[in-house]
């Protein structure tokens, strides 16, 4: 891509004045399109932690312990960009604060120029995030306690003709402070296989390991939906959503280097009668840290009493410093005996050839338990359509693969497939499931047509559905033109509360055990015959066939009145 750089362009526009001034001086002329507006240069986007804790210095001797903060660079660009760019360092803020070194993400080269400054760079910027070097932070010796400084990063590159980009990058300052307080969660020795009702105390235990003393903390607890805390404190704000609740918890005072802490009243942790798959999270931060979350303006304040925590062992002097943000935080992952009904549900639909129906297919969560791969974020099942003989998909849901009648891969993107498998989220609640919509051409108007619907795994290779008591009714039947003669469509249910997908699901419309399609042995919930959207010009061909024939009889019966008298 051609690249212009600040000073030329003003150049380059008042050429094209001239050009287009000579052009107008001799008179009309056909004029060939103008070509397409040169792409602006991509502005790439520094970053990092806003602040970083060091480390005291140790006075005693032995390897300094360092921290880690990672500089990135954000290209908003959908490709890769080729190019040499060069990011440069400004050390002299943290001049007698920290010792910096080097940690070069693949393909990029640093060079450190004395203790003021230092440059990397590089030839590719991938598309979206990427940490082009980690910075290893140490206390300089003779630091203080609360000592501070700033290190700037700014960066220029060049395209692929070694000319400037106007000003690519956004430049990005971090801050390093030696010493802070390094609150660790203790894990809590959970029953990690509990029954549905099972309730366990969660006595939350924290110490501050750090060179000085947390101004109040944060406590956060995040559950899946069927875990549950039914204790709602004054000083904490719930959010609640599909999959989690998260309750942050304010407590104030002072947090003393060394000591240990735990609740006043330990939490109670309840799975609940839709437990199966679920995680808690708890983890502690020091007040004023914690970023507002986007959820926050949701939240809700408990109506309990103030959650408190109270040392477990007194002020020790700072030793064995560990400083580690990643010690913040415990999760336990809980496996609860429990099943989930997932019910299939089709539909009936009637029109002549040439006409286009929708069909309404999918599942229904029966519970009780609610289905979530919240960890590994994969799909919990998936819908198995295939399309009943003599119709074609005309739309098919967002999502949907196409696959062979086999369930094999299909290399043809273009032309409707036999058979579609659509994926469902990554959480189905109780009382949720997945509802689907096909447009269907019927081109060969046969009676009774078939297609099958199956919830099953999310692979082909993973039919069954391990949570699942009743599989029998895993599968229904869309049908074209059933015997059953149809009759006005029928008005659909409301969904659930959640909306489409993960929390969507329809109130079944049939009795458990009966037919939703007219059809025998089907579960279908759709029952009835869809309205069809014919040709425009064979509904008009009908109508003028109708009124000729109606006048003709009425010509026919004035003839033999006329022959009678």
């Amino acid at each position: 891509m051609t690249r212009f750089s600040p000073r030329t362009a003003p150049l380059r526009r008042a050429g094209g004045l001239a050009a287009t001034a000579l052009l107008l001086a001799a008179g009309p002329l056909t004029v060939a399109a103008a070509a397409p507006a040169r792409a602006a240069d991509p502005v790439f986007t520094l970053g990092g932690p806003a602040e970083t804790a060091l480390h005291p210095y140790a006075e005693g001797g032995g390897a300094p312990k360092r921290s880690t903060a990672g500089i990135t660079v954000t290209n908003p660009a959908d490709e890769g960009y080729e190019g040499e760019f060069t990011l440069t360092f400004d050390l002299t803020g943290v001049a007698g604060v920290a010792d910096v070194a080097f940690d070069p993400g693949p393909g990029v080269e640093c060079e450190t120029k004395g203790t003021r400054s230092a440059v990397c760079t590089g030839d590719t910027l991938a598309p979206g995030l990427s940490t082009v070097t980690g910075l290893l932070l140490g206390a300089a010796k003779g630091s203080e306690q609360g000592a501070a400084g700033t290190i700037r990063v700014t960066g220029e590159a060049r395209s692929a003709t070694s000319t400037p980009l106007a000003a690519p990058f956004t430049p990005f300052t971090t801050r390093v402070t030696v010493g802070g307080p390094d609150l660790v969660m203790r894990k809590l020795p959970f029953d990690h296989e509990p029954t549905p009702g099972q309730k366990q105390q969660a006595p939350i235990t924290f110490a501050n390991r750090g060179s000085r003393d947390a101004d109040g903390v944060v406590l956060t607890l995040r559950y899946s939906r069927g875990l549950d805390i039914p204790q709602r404190y004054s000083n904490c704000a719930y959010t609640t959503d599909e999959t989690w609740t998260t309750a942050r918890c304010s407590v104030e005072g002072a947090f003393e280097a060394g000591a240990t802490y735990t609740l006043a009243a330990p939490l109670t942790l309840e799975a609940t009668t839709r437990a199966y798959r679920d995680l808690f999270v708890y983890g502690i931060q020091e007040a004023g840290t914690v970023p507002r979350a986007a959820s926050a303006a949701r939240s809700e304040r408990g109506s309990g009493t103030v959650l408190r925590a109270v040392p477990l062992t007194k002020a020790l002097a700072a030793r064995g410093v560990d400083l580690e943000p990643g010690d913040n935080e415990q999760e336990a992952e809980f496996r609860t005996a429990n099943t989930a009904d997932f019910m299939a549900y089709g539909d009936e639909a009637s029109g002549a050839a040439g006409a286009t129906v929708t069909a309404r297919l999918g599942f229904h969560n029966d519970g009780p338990a609610w289905i979530g791969r919240i960890r590994s974020g994969g799909s919990v099942a998936a819908v198995d359509f295939t399309v009943p003989q003599g119709a074609t998909v005309t739309s098919a849901p967002k999502g949907c693969r196409e696959v062979t009648a086999e369930g094999a891969y299909r290399e043809d993107r273009k032309t409707p497939a036999p058979r579609y498998l659509c994926p469902a989220p990554t959480a189905v609640r109780d009382g949720g499931g997945l509802d689907l919509s096909f447009g269907l051409r019927i081109d060969k108007a046969l009676i009774g047509a078939a297609g099958r619907v199956t919830v099953r795994g999310p692979g082909l290779q993973e039919a069954g559905l391990p949570f699942d008591p009743k599989p029998g009714n895993n599968t229904a039947r869309v049908v074209l033109n059933g015997q059953s003669g149809g009759g006005p469509s029928p008005s659909p249910a409301p969904p659930a509360e959640g909306g489409p997908g993960a929390g969507s699901g329809r109130t079944p419309s049939v009795a458990p055990g009966t037919s939703g399609t007219g059809a025998p042995g089907t579960t279908g919930r759709g029952g009835g015959s869809l309205a069809s959207t014919g040709s425009p010009a064979a509904m008009t061909a009908a109508v003028t066939a109708i009124a000729a024939l109606t006048t003709g009889l009425a010509l026919f019966a004035a003839a033999r009145r006329g022959r009678k008298a």
